[in-house]
């Protein structure tokens, strides 16, 4: 009995400084009393579930496990991206925006009847299993994903390199769902590579926004630009599959290709809204841009695609985007823990909102699954120059031979790539078009 009283206690002092703390931040007097009376109230109810938890639940519980689980379940009612974060969780996530982590590689968020993939992170376990953006996580092993919130199903999918996970999944398209057996592995998130396309252009991909994103895109920019000899000639930027990350790595990205105007802004219910503006300076000094879009491209990927859409300075090319149009702060709290917290929605330079909505593409070319054609001995196509005693032409010089692309530069994997990409292949198509309509 004496410890039930002095949890009740304890319960109760939790309470009156949280009144205490409603009380003090509020500077309408009348209204702030009327606020901490409702507050006090409901937290007197909060006080009294707590203790019959205590005294009559079967098994018996923590109060840090109490606290916790009611914490968890206020933010994440609010929506799909608020949560809270246990000193767990809290860790991983810092590792998270660093790059490296164990498990499969995925990013996902809350859905009905389950969890949704939003885009598997490039060549990691999940992406290299088949799992695609929109895929809808069923069952995590034996456990059925709807009864998960977001911080389980991430502990969940997470382990020690080696150990498996089996995923059961519902796709558009299929008929029944399947299983998908994952073997977990360290994920070291490799944020930007880079290839040619062809001597002139480049491929620059973006996986996901993590530190240091913009200052490697940089540095990835300039080595082909010391490997070409030259100033590129254009460039397709894909950012396919990219969740996003962190808010500033996406704005120094998008100011990379910018030389003025704003980049996003950002509106919130308090405080103060913010506006990013570009610096002068484009990396490509002008040059043809193509972005590619899918619906696994996310938030911070979105707010790049918005920027240099509205400005005008790439064309968009792919499926229309996710639609993540929110803004989250992670507030660390004293214990070790943090709060993970929607505070804002952004809006592109236009002034678009696409929460809910995402970024329709300049250009819709969906993605289909193509094998490269086997080689098959074919005649030669005869040209008038391949005639015997063919004329002259006007200047007076014999027609020059086939001249074959120097394609020294075009890694194998990348010739690979081309042959079996089709959004990939349009980019490419685009952007010889557009440098040649350059004067």
């Amino acid at each position: 009995m004496g410890t039930s009283k002095r949890r009740l206690v304890l319960s109760m002092g939790i309470a009156l400084m949280v009144f205490s703390a409603v009380l003090a931040w509020n500077p309408q007097r009348g209204y702030q009393q009327a606020e901490a009376a409702t507050d006090y109230r409901q937290l007197q109810k909060f006080s009294q579930v707590m203790e019959l938890i205590r005294r009559s639940y079967v098994k018996e519980v923590s109060d840090e496990e109490l606290i916790d689980g009611a914490l968890e379940g206020m933010l994440t009612h609010l929506d799909p991206h608020s949560t809270y974060l246990n000193k767990e969780m809290y860790k991983e996530m810092q590792v998270d925006t660093s790059g490296e982590f164990g498990g499969i590689g995925i990013e996902i968020t809350a859905a009905e009847g389950g969890i949704r993939i939003v885009a598997p992170i490039e060549d990691t376990p999940g992406d290299r299993a088949g799992l695609q953006a929109g895929d809808l996580i069923i069952k995590i092993d034996d456990v059925l994903a709807k009864d998960l919130s977001l911080p389980e199903a991430v502990k969940r999918m997470r382990g020690k390199p080696g150990t498996t996970v089996v995923l059961t999944i519902f796709r558009e398209g299929v008929d029944a769902p399947f299983e998908v057996k994952i073997v977990r592995d360290k994920v070291h998130v490799k944020s930007v590579k880079s290839d040619f396309l062809s001597n002139d252009f480049a491929y620059l991909r973006i996986t996901q926004f993590q530190e240091k994103t913009a200052d490697m895109l940089l540095e990835q920019i300039r080595k082909l630009e010391k490997k070409r000899g030259g100033p590129l000639a254009g460039a397709v930027l894909d950012l396919r599959n990219d969740p996003g990350g962190l808010l500033d790595e996406a704005v120094k990205v998008a100011d990379l290709f910018l030389d003025k105007g704003v980049i996003v802004s950002t509106k919130s219910r308090v405080g103060k809204n913010l506006t990013f503006e570009a610096t002068p300076g484009d990396v490509l000094r002008g040059k043809p841009l193509i972005v590619l879009i899918n619906q696994g491209t996310a938030s911070a990927s979105e707010i790049v695609s918005g920027a240099l859409q509205d400005h005008h300075r790439a064309v968009l090319l792919g499926m229309r985007s996710f639609g993540k149009g929110s803004v989250q702060s992670v507030v660390p709290l004293s214990d070790g823990t943090a709060v993970k917290l929607t505070t804002a929605l952004y809006y592109t330079p236009s002034g678009r909102s696409i929460q809910a909505t995402g970024i329709e593409p300049d250009i819709k070319v969906e993605p289909v699954s193509i094998k490269p054609a086997e080689e098959k001995p074919r005649l030669p196509v005869v040209l008038e120059r391949d005639l015997r005693g063919h004329l002259a032409n006007g200047n007076g010089k014999k027609a020059s031979g086939k001249k074959k692309e120097d394609v020294s530069l075009i890694s194998e994997q990348m010739r690979k790539r081309l042959s079996v990409d089709v959004q990939l292949q349009r980019a490419l198509d685009l952007l010889k078009g557009l440098h040649a309509l350059r004067p």
